[in-house]
């Protein structure tokens, strides 16, 4: 656990890539086996799942430490994480352990079936043998949301460059499903796994921003242009009669849509097919507002099914017949993926419809109107293009349509984490429902650092009321908020929900007066 906490002490402190990478390369070299395949499963989500509650670890340092439950609430306040907050409110350990982060791993995954009693036994000896930031990765350990303060891109390059093994061979090699207890590291990077398991994806193509002008990019012509829809990417397998769906998050979600397993089981090849789940009812695509209520079910009844129908609009195909197909070119791609739709004739299942302007000025227009078909814009994509692994800029671009805005007044702040657990960074809005403010979103960027101290300012003068670490501020910030989607939603007082909310800018010229109403929020939904 030492080398283990070294290491994230050296990852949390510095915002230099080059130093992460020296950190991480440190830990692979002193580190055992075990413990670097425990590193990689934690970086990469095969974490345990929560064992002990929130509530229980509160209460026990509350009756080791002897502090009201108003303290430990003002320290998690000014601390902004509950899990470092716990580590620093504890005395000093009177022990010490030489447990290696493996071991630990075992013992919480054990932690499971325990008693509370156990659970309670096993925490206080361990925190009396930790240090604090011990202390602290081992209660994020318990939570079950443990992060690691390096992207997964970052990691990829650094093990490619260590081990002097291909990134895009580590990136397919990691990703899907494996467990520490019966891998070996190295063998796992190498990609010597990489055919045992029939649920393998691939690494997901991803598309850049555009950030040229459309001329620029040559002919119209020599791009496979399609509306970018706001569903949930996919990977589609079915190879030797078992079919998985993988989320772009790397979550296997076949069970939450019966219908396109069916489908799938219906074709004759084996394949690996990447597309877009859509909600999808009487001939138009609906608001992913309704997509959302079909996700972590453990039960999609008939109901539910009848109620929000569902289709996939597939975009590509990247293996028939453990054929890897992602070198050939996009339009080649195309027209094997076409054939097999055509062949297979699934109506759940359908090709992507492509749009096929005469010139740019033409697509401007497209783009312009794609948020009136619940489409968030446009794809372009090379049609001599091979399925990269990741972004590589130049041949996939994305074009969104403008955000949608609304002037909010902010009513609720609460203190962020790390570097900006001294300020209010954590922002609830809310717009108008007649004489009412109703809430509407939260955001938490979109502000300067120096914004950030001036809001901070404010709501410590003009808190009215204290939840924890919630102050409740007096209705007077006015921010323009910008949102990608709207949707009606049962989960929110104002009966509406924003698809990724965040601050566009704050509007010091208006005030609470100013403010959106919800009816006219409403009108927005298609």
């Amino acid at each position: 656990m030492k080398t283990f906490a070294t290491l994230i002490t050296a990852l949390d402190s510095s915002n230099k890539t080059t130093l992460k990478k020296e950190a991480i390369i440190q830990f692979l070299t002193h580190a055992t086996e075990k413990d670097k395949l425990w590193f990689l499963a934690l970086m990469t989500g095969k974490r345990p799942k929560r064992s002990i509650a929130t509530k229980d670890l509160k209460i026990w340092v509350l009756e080791i430490t002897g502090i009201p439950d108003w303290l430990l609430v003002e320290s998690y306040a000014a601390v902004g994480d509950l899990a470092e907050t716990l580590a620093l409110l504890l005395p000093p350990p009177l022990e010490k352990s030489d447990k290696n982060l493996s071991d630990w791993m075992e013992d919480i995954s054990i932690l499971q079936h325990a008693s509370i009693e156990e659970k309670k036994s096993f925490v206080l000896s361990s925190w009396n043998a930790l240090n604090t930031m011990e202390r602290f990765i081992f209660n994020k350990l318990l939570g079950g949301n443990f992060r690691i303060g390096i992207s997964s891109k970052g990691l990829v390059n650094t093990l490619a460059q260590h081990f002097g093994i291909d990134a895009d061979i580590i990136v397919h090699s990691i990703m899907g499903e494996w467990n520490p207890y019966e891998f070996e590291f190295e063998k796992l990077i190498k990609g010597e796994y990489s055919d045992t398991y029939l649920s393998k994806p691939y690494p997901f193509c991803l598309a850049y921003p555009i950030e040229k002008e459309l001329e620029q990019l040559g002919l119209v012509q020599e791009w496979q242009i399609e509306y970018k829809w706001d569903g949930i990417r996919g990977q589609f397998i079915k190879r030797e009669g078992e079919i998985f769906i993988w989320s772009r998050g790397e979550e296997i979600i076949s069970s939450q849509f019966p219908e396109i397993t069916a489908a799938l089981a219906q074709w004759k090849e084996n394949m690996v097919l990447d597309g877009e789940i859509l909600a999808y009812k009487n001939g138009r695509i609906l608001n992913f507002t309704e997509l959302q209520k079909r996700i972590n079910r453990k039960v999609i009844s008939k109901s539910l099914q009848t109620e929000i129908p569902v289709q996939v609009y597939l975009y590509d195909i990247l293996e028939l017949e453990r054929e890897d197909l992602r070198p050939l070119p996009l339009q080649q791609r195309r027209h094997i993926l076409a054939q097999l739709i055509k062949h297979n004739n699934q109506p759940t299942l359908q090709l992507s419809p492509l749009i096929s302007p005469t010139n740019w000025t033409e697509l401007r227009g497209i783009q312009a109107t794609a948020r009136e078909i619940n489409s968030e814009g446009i794809m372009l994509k090379k049609k001599d293009s091979i399925y990269d692994v990741g972004r590589k800029k130049g041949n996939w671009w994305k074009w969104k349509v403008n955000p949608m805005t609304l002037d909010a007044v902010l009513i609720y702040a609460q203190k962020g984490s790390g570097r900006r657990s001294a300020h209010y960074t954590d922002y609830t809005f809310a717009i108008k429902d007649g004489d009412d403010l109703v809430t509407i979103a939260k955001a938490y960027s979109g502000l300067t650092d120096k914004e950030i101290i001036e809001v901070s300012r404010f709501v410590r003068q003009n808190s009215l009321e204290k939840f924890g670490p919630v102050r409740t501020v007096r209705p007077v910030l006015v921010f323009e908020i910008a949102f990608e989607g709207i949707g009606y939603s049962k989960r929110h007082k104002s009966g509406v929900a924003l698809r990724f909310p965040r601050i566009l800018r704050w509007r010091k010229d208006k005030t609470v007066t100013d403010i959106d109403t919800l009816d006219n929020i409403k009108k927005l939904i298609q």
